[in-house]
This record gives C-alpha cells, sequence and structure tokens, in this order.
C-alpha cells in the first residue's frame, strides 16, 4: 500500500532534502492506488489494481539543474537518488531560465478527498459494469466502457523552507452503447470526485437512448447551423483554448491573445458578453490542489474571462520576473458560468439547429485564431420546432472556440464534464451557438 500518511511523507521529502550539497534541492513523493474495470461487447475483460510510488529529486547549482527518481524509500536509496541527480546536474547545460525553489507558502487546504471514493473494491467495480451490461443486452443493445478510481497523494519539501502534502480521490466513467447492427451509438460520462455522487444505473439509460435514437441517420448539407452542445461535446473545444492563456505565448506573438505591436489582450473584449469563466481551487465538487503542481505557485480563485473580457492569464516565475509582473499559477480547474435550462430544455426552445452529444479527433489548424477541426460522434440529431426530428450522420466542423464564444444564443446549466483528454477539472454548460460550421459528411457512427 503506497498512500503514505502526511507524517510519512513529510520525513522523507525532508530527509532527502536534507542529504543534499547543492545550492537547491526539491523533493516530491507522490503515489496513488487507482482500480480499473473495463468491458466490452456485454462482457467485463478486464480488471486490476495499480499500486504506486516513487520520489522525484530536483537539485541545481547554479544554474545547472538535475533530475532523479525512485520507488524506494530507504536511507541509502534516498541518498542514491540524490547524489545522482546532483551528478546530472553538474553534467548539464547553463538554463539561463531556470528559477530557484520558491520561499515558505501559505497553501489553504482544498476538499480534493472523498473516503467513499476511497473505500470501492472490486465488488463496486463489477456492480458499475454489471449496471451497465444487463440493461443494454435486454434492450438488445451492445455495453463497453471503462470504470477507473483512485485515491493519490503529493507531497513536496524544498531547501528553501517550503513544503505541501494533500490526498486526493477520483472516479471516472465512461459508455458507449452501440446497437447490434452497429447503426446506432450513443454514449455518456462522468466524472466525480465523491463515488457517493455517481449512479451507473441512470447514466446508462441516457447511452441506450442516444444509441436507439441515432440508427437510419439521415444526411445534410454540410453549412453553417445553429448548434446545441452538449458540455461533454464543448469541453474538448475549449480546453483546447484555454492551452494559450499563459502570458509568454501573447506576449510573443505566438497566441490569438497577443496584441498587434506587442503585449497580450488583458482587459479587452475577446468573447461574447455571456462568457464568464474563473478558477477556483476550493469550488465544491471540482476543488484541486491549491498549488501548482510544478512551480508549486499557490492557485487562486480568479477570474478568467469576465463579460467576455480577458482578466488574468498564466505568468510563470521566469516571465513574470522578465517582464515585472506578478507571477500567476495555471489553473487547475475551470468554472464556465451558464444558466439554468438542461440541454433538453435548450432544445425545446430551439427553431432548427443540430444537437451534438461529443465531439472527437480534435485537432488545431490555426494557433492564431485557435481554428480546429474535428468530427461530431455518438449521437447527432436535427432539431425542429423544439423537437428531435431525426438523427444525422457525423459531420466535420471547423471552428474556433474563440468565435463560437462569440456566437452565443443561450447557456444552459453548468456541470462537471467527463471524457474529455485535458488535465483541467471542468464545470461547463451546454450551450446553444449560432453559425456553428459543419464543412463535411463522415460515414462513421
Amino acid at each position: 500500500m503506497t498512500m503514505f500518511t502526511e507524517e510519512q511523507a513529510r520525513a522523507i521529502c525532508a530527509k532527502a532534502v536534507s542529504m543534499s550539497k547543492a545550492d537547491d534541492c526539491t523533493a516530491q513523493l507522490s503515489g496513488s492506488v487507482t482500480g480499473n474495470i473495463r468491458f466490452a461487447r456485454n462482457g467485463v475483460s478486464t480488471s486490476g489494481i495499480v499500486d504506486t510510488a516513487d520520489l522525484a529529486v530536483e537539485v541545481a547549482f547554479g544554474k545547472r539543474s538535475g533530475v532523479a527518481t525512485i520507488n524506494q524509500f530507504d536511507d541509502a536509496s534516498l541518498e542514491r537518488v540524490v547524489r545522482r541527480a546532483e551528478e546530472l546536474a553538474r553534467l548539464a547545460p547553463e538554463n539561463p531560465e531556470y528559477m530557484p525553489p520558491i520561499g515558505k507558502q501559505a497553501y489553504r487546504a482544498s476538499d480534493t478527498f472523498s473516503p467513499a471514493t476511497a473505500a470501492i473494491t472490486p465488488d463496486y467495480r463489477a456492480q458499475v459494469a454489471a449496471a451497465s451490461i444487463t440493461p443494454c443486452k435486454a434492450g438488445k443493445l451492445v455495453a463497453a466502457g471503462y470504470l477507473e478510481d483512485g485515491q493519490s497523494f503529493v507531497a513536496f519539501a524544498n531547501n528553501k523552507g517550503n513544503s505541501g502534502y494533500q490526498r486526493s480521490t477520483g472516479l471516472d466513467y465512461t459508455c458507449t452503447v452501440r446497437t447490434e447492427d452497429g447503426r446506432g451509438s450513443g454514449w455518456v460520462g462522468h466524472n466525480v470526485q465523491d463515488a457517493s455522487s455517481f449512479d451507473a444505473g441512470t447514466d446508462i439509460r441516457t447511452a441506450m437512448r442516444k444509441a436507439s435514437a441515432s440508427v437510419d441517420a439521415k444526411a445534410i448539407e454540410p453549412g453553417k447551423y445553429t448548434v446545441i452542445l452538449e458540455p461533454a461535446a464543448a469541453a474538448g473545444l475549449i480546453s483546447f483554448m484555454m492551452n494559450f492563456f499563459d502570458a509568454r505565448s501573447a506576449d510573443e506573438g505566438r497566441s490569438f491573445l497577443s496584441k498587434k505591436g506587442g503585449g497580450n489582450k488583458i482587459g479587452e473584449q475577446v468573447f461574447g458578453p455571456q462568457v464568464d469563466i474563473a478558477t477556483d481551487p476550493w469550488a465544491p465538487g471540482a476543488a484541486v490542489l491549491p498549488w501548482d503542481n510544478g512551480s508549486y505557485l499557490p492557485r487562486q480563485k480568479m477570474p478568467i474571462i469576465t463579460g467576455g473580457k480577458v482578466q488574468n492569464l498564466e505568468y510563470s516565475r521566469y516571465w513574470a520576473q522578465k517582464q515585472g509582473k506578478q507571477p500567476v499559477a495555471g489553473p487547475g480547474n475551470l468554472l464556465m458560468a451558464g444558466g439554468t435550462k438542461s440541454t433538453a430544455e435548450l432544445v425545446r426552445t430551439t427553431e432548427r439547429g443540430i444537437l451534438v452529444s461529443r465531439t472527437w479527433y480534435i485537432r488545431m489548424v490555426d494557433p492564431q485564431t485557435v481554428l480546429l477541426t474535428g468530427l461530431t460522434r455518438d449521437g447527432t440529431f436535427y432539431i425542429e420546432n423544439g423537437e428531435i426530428k431525426y438523427p444525422i450522420k457525423n459531420l466535420r466542423f471547423n471552428e474556433s472556440p474563440v468565435i463560437m464564444l462569440n456566437n452565443i444564443d443561450e447557456l444552459g446549466k453548468p456541470v462537471r464534464v467527463a471524457g474529455d483528454e485535458s488535465s483541467l477539472v471542468m464545470v461547463l454548460p451546454p450551450m446553444r451557438l449560432r453559425d456553428f460550421t459543419f464543412t463535411s459528411l463522415s460515414d462513421a457512427v
């Protein structure tokens, strides 16, 4: 079992730091216990538990730094990993952008740990698989999905007096349901910190309805349409955009947030007035570590976009020093404000449009405008007079989330999003958008 207590973890980090003869030293100990179960074709295919822990030691002599890792924690092993990091540092070239470890910080703990999630057993995972498979078998549908749950900890210390420790838990569930002939597909995802708020039996019905309803999809002409993006469909586009909320890339002219003539667009109207996005490490149901896991800068509750105006960008310690600014940690979560309506209620007030359940295979076309291309999948439907009229074939889109967020017609109730590749915890609303650009049809289901 590699879940070290706070006392144990801090002691290991402090001991490693004390052994170093370098100018700077930071030791980070992290570990996790992760369980999973995978099912496909209405049967369980794999399950298991992964238990791991390792210590990373970074040292520096002047601007020469080195890192070494180890997964043994006796005194001899700690000595060995520290000496190895020092050897590597002496061999390394100078890094002109190297920043020494930060001094002592006051971190406010965030509610990232759930006893219910940490207590999950193999029996629980089997029950989730059964709750997904059994109704699909009864409905002559085919389920394939994956559940992963885990608990983790991270502890660190440096020779400037700074240190921290925190435990976290998480559960991620996704399931794709297909018709037996493969002509219909539906998907559902759920991502939570507290397993007591998750019910696979409820979730699976969403995927089943979409799979059954998406059979015999019709082709429509590509073009610009009003769309309703479910939160999972919007997540991939917005997370791509957030990669550019870095002051350095903007100041150096490599971002859509770059200003002509130099500088960035902090304070400028870049999005529609309905767009409010913030980060808050202590957000109920979406809490994250109170420090940035690379720089150990304290995270803050702060607005990123307010009324469509850019409020804050991430400033690394190096770039902040160079620009004469205060460093700003990267966000661990992304909270977008919305309204009160569900996706179904947005559909009922839509005269004509397309409902997109999910997007995938998203790739960058133009970084300067964040123009992206990707495909819809797992249930795409045509809306007419407030009703789902019929399923449509999947479509390729070419769209920028920047333009997309300037074409908002209405936002629904935000929910925590699952199934996105980003490491950000995201809480997003369903959104009805004008003039979303589809460029071609796809025969994929």
